[in-house]
Formats: C-alpha cells, sequence, structure tokens
C-alpha cells in the first residue's frame, strides 16, 4: 500500500472516539519514528500511549490482543516492525485498525495480498515492491505518513534523518529519503562532507574515541590513544581558541587522518566508507550531528532507557545531561565486548564466524557489536557474522551480518536464510534484512543451532562453488 493512500484512510479513524495504541522497535529508528509520530498525534489532539519492545512475540500480540479487546482502542501501530508477525497482527484487525509501517523483510507474503481487502489493517512496507530505490528507514515512512495526514511541521524530518542514519541507509539516498533531505534543510538542518565518525562538533581526540561504528584497536574507547595517534599525524587537538573538531581540520589534515584510518582498520579498509555526507540537526535551538545523536537513542534503547530516548527526542532539555551518563555507560559495555570478541575462541568456517558469546555480552548489544565487526574489515567482504547472547528469559539473541559493504548476486539473503534453516525450531521473531537480520532461540536449542547453522553454511557453499 502507498503511503498516502494509507494516510487517506487512515484520518476516518482519527475522527472516532478511543486511544490509539503505539508499538515500536527499541533502537534509533524505531524511538526516532515513535517520536515523530506522538508529535503528530499531539498536535491532533489525540490519546495515546506508547510501548517500546526489543522484538514483537508472540506473547506480546496475544497480550495486545486481549487489551485491545477490553478498552476502547481505536488503533494499533507497529512501527519499524510486524512484517514478520502479519498472520498473528491480523487477529487485532477485528477490534479496531491496524497500521504497519515498517521496512524489512516480508516473512509471508502470502498474506500481503489478503490485506489489501481488509480495510481494518493499513500496511506499508516498501518491500511489498521490491524497487531498487525503496530502502528507507521506518522513520522515513512515518514521516512521509504524517506529513500525508496534512502535518505541515517539516522539523520532523530531522527526526527522520536519525532513523535514517541509525539503520544506515544515508549511503545510497532513494528517492523518498531525497524528499525527506530537502525538508530537513529548509527547517534548519546543515550538510557537510567529510569523516563521518561517530561526532563532527566534538573535540576530534572524543571522536575518535567515542567512536564504535568503525572500531579502530587502541584507539576507540582510549582517550590517551586517541590523542597519541593525532599527535602522531602531527594534527593538533587544541588551539588558543579551543578544542578542535573534525570541521576544523585543514584538507591536508583530513588526507592524513583519512589515510592513518584506513591503516589503522585493516589494509584492505577503503577509504570510501569513512567519507560521507554530515548532517547537522537544528535541535532545542542547537546545530547536533546526527550521528551522535543516533548513538545516543540507541544506547538508551539497547539499556532500557526508553522513557529517557523519547523525552530527549521529543525535546526535553533536561534529558539531555542524562542521555550522556547512559551514553557512558554503552560505550563501557560495547567496548568490553569488543575486547572479548577480541581474545575469545570463535567457531569458524570458510565463510563463517560464529560467536557464542553465552552471558559475557549483554543481548540488546549483542547486534550492535556483531555490525561493528562486520564493518571493520577485520574480516573479509562476504562472510557471515553470527553473535549470539543469553537473554535472562532461557532464550538467546542470535545476529547475523554479512561483512562489507557490497552487491553480490551469490550473497546470501540472512533473513531468507535464518527462516529456512528455523523452519522446525521453536524460534521467535526470525526477520530483517538480506545483510542484516536476527532471530530468537530457546537455550535448550544452542548445540542445536550451532550445527545447523554449520551445516547449512556448508551446503550454500556448494552451491555458489557450483
Amino acid at each position: 500500500m502507498l503511503i498516502e493512500e494509507a494516510s487517506a484512510k487512515f484520518k476516518d479513524t482519527l475522527k472516532k472516539e478511543g486511544i490509539i495504541r503505539i508499538i515500536t522497535h527499541l533502537d534509533t529508528d524505531g524511538m526516532s519514528s515513535a517520536a515523530i509520530l506522538i508529535k503528530a498525534l499531539r498536535d491532533m489532539d489525540q490519546q495515546f500511549s506508547v510501548r517500546v519492545v526489543k522484538q514483537l512475540e508472540d506473547k506480546l500480540v496475544e497480550q495486545l490482543f486481549n487489551e485491545v479487546k477490553k478498552q476502547k482502542c481505536k488503533a494499533v501501530f507497529f512501527l519499524d516492525l510486524g512484517s514478520n508477525k502479519i498472520d498473528q497482527i491480523l487477529s487485532l484487525a477485528s477490534f479496531c485498525q491496524v497500521v504497519i509501517l515498517d521496512h524489512h523483510d516480508i516473512e509471508k507474503r502470502e498474506f500481503v495480498d489478503y490485506l489489501k481487502d481488509n480495510p481494518n489493517i493499513l500496511f506499508v512496507n516498501p518491500e511489498i515492491e521490491k524497487k531498487d530505490d525503496c530502502k528507507v528507514s521506518a522513520s522515513s515512512i512515518v514521516y512521509n505518513f504524517v506529513k500525508s495526514l496534512g502535518s505541515e511541521k517539516k522539523d520532523l524530518s530531522q527526526l527522520a534523518i536519525l532513523g535514517m542514519i541509525g539503520d544506515m541507509v544515508d549511503k545510497n539516498i532513494s528517492r523518498l529519503n531525497k524528499v525527506i533531505l530537502e525538508d530537513a534543510k529548509t527547517s534548519g538542518m546543515v550538510m557537510k562532507k567529510g569523516l563521518v565518525v561517530f561526532s563532527a562538533t566534538r573535540p576530534i581526540h572524543k571522536s575518535l574515541e567515542l567512536n564504535s561504528s568503525i572500531y579502530l584497536p587502541s584507539i576507540s574507547g582510549s582517550q590517551n590513544g586517541a590523542i597519541a595517534f593525532l599527535r602522531e599525524l602531527d594534527i593538533p587537538v587544541k588551539t588558543d581558541a579551543g578544542f578542535r573538531t573534525l570541521l576544523d581540520l585543514t584538507e591536508d589534515e583530513t588526507s592524513r587522518l583519512l589515510t592513518a584510518i584506513a591503516l589503522a582498520r585493516v589494509e584492505k579498509a577503503k577509504n570510501q566508507d569513512i567519507i560521507g555526507n554530515i548532517y547537522l540537526v537544528k535541535f532545542n535551538g542547537y546545530l547536533m550531528d546526527a550521528r551522535e545523536m543516533s548513538t545516543m537513542i540507541n544506547a538508551c534503547g539497547r539499556l532500557g532507557y526508553f522513557s529517557l530516548a523519547l523525552s530527549f527526542l521529543l525535546g526535553s532539555k533536561k534529558a539531555k545531561n542524562k542521555i550522556e551518563y547512559v551514553y557512558s555507560k554503552y560505550r563501557h559495555f560495547l567496548f568490553e565486548a569488543l575486547n572479548y570478541v577480541n581474545i575469545t575462541e570463535k567457531i569458524q568456517g570458510r565463510n563463517y564466524i560464529v560467536i557464542n558469546a553465552k552471558n559475557k555480552i549483554k543481548d540488546t548489544i549483542i547486534g550492535t557489536v556483531t555490525s561493528i565487526l562486520a564493518s571493520s574489515y577485520i574480516y573479509p567482504p562476504g562472510k557471515i557474522l553470527v553473535g549470539m547472547a543469553y537473554r535472562k528469559d532461557k532464550k538467546i539473541k542470535v545476529s547475523a551480518r554479512l561483512s562489507g559493504n557490497r552487491e553480490d548476486e551469490n550473497d546470501i539473503n540472512l533473513s531468507q536464510l535464518l527462516v529456512k534453516m528455523l523452519h522446525d525450531f521453536e524460534c521467535y521473531e526470525v526477520g530483517g534484512h538480506p545483510k542484516a537480520a536476527g532471530c530468537l532461540i530457546n537455550l535448550k536449542d544452542e548445540t542445536a543451532f550451532i550445527e545447523r547453522f554449520q551445516k547449512t553454511m556448508d551446503i550454500e557453499e556448494i552451491k555458489i562453488a557450483v
């Protein structure tokens, strides 16, 4: 369904009595999506409640079903999730309007045609059409949804930019995102070309130290290491005017830093992936680096500070200092996890690596750790990295990532791979994207999962070779 069509149909629901339930994912894209919708609903004098979740599990859908039956609920929104639970979500449509605004792979596509004939379900997902220019974040979809409802607040587009950065769809800007970028510029966002390492507005050494998207051994997580690194490059950290930022570097200094970062990673790293657009969003009257904000929101989500993240996104000035503290905690866990991965034994095959962290890494950050490793060039492009971490409910969070930034017809679709290999497992929330997917499995299936994965990968390797 097109965004404009879904918005037009939802306008009638706004006129009804009842509360609107919002269910969203805990990452930056999910939080930004929720913030956009909340601001729009406030302007429309609508009553709503928000729930942030790790995964949309069967128990949660069942709980929602029971709650919606009892209370006067006129709509339930699923933001940045829902595409892999269409069959269960259908039950909710008997009692209220259901709106799914998502961008993940659709697991059970046989339900898509049925949804078109159900007026109580509005399902917007670019993956339905599978077009080349459909790579967008959920927050981009939500922004255009509320814009089509009649919201003229273009500053909401800057929240969509955070989601776009958080889900790393800023490398190849789709047509939909180009419109959002223009709206964001109109509302005060500034775009510049430069090094995309954590924050362009913090002191250079802090930007390198706090950066986690590009893992630099002995520099990431170490202030002394970052300062020594810059000193060796003869790049002053401070002048009489104060600490220097990435935006203050000369062209020659930027070139030297770029080369040094590539060498600090591994010899196969390419400079192109650390040069890109720097997005300075206007927030509470100040220009802030969107990558830094995105990382902070993600930190809050991963550590369970959902209310803090939403308060910050909705403009609370008090939340700024608190969010700095949470991000400090998050960095500690993240770098501790990366150091653990560096020294621990891994399960390896020719085309895969399994990092079974058990209870050594939090389940909420195992996906982030796996993503950092996949983009770090430590492993060759095309290798599948699987991270596993225990949850408190006797389940295991599994995160799969494809290393390197490439498009190859022989690359395996990780989302489809997990669905196929787990068909007879009792598992939850299988889904994601071709290069980044995940699932939950029961703790008792730990050994069986690893063995099944190894066997599956051996078969896939033979297929590709043939």
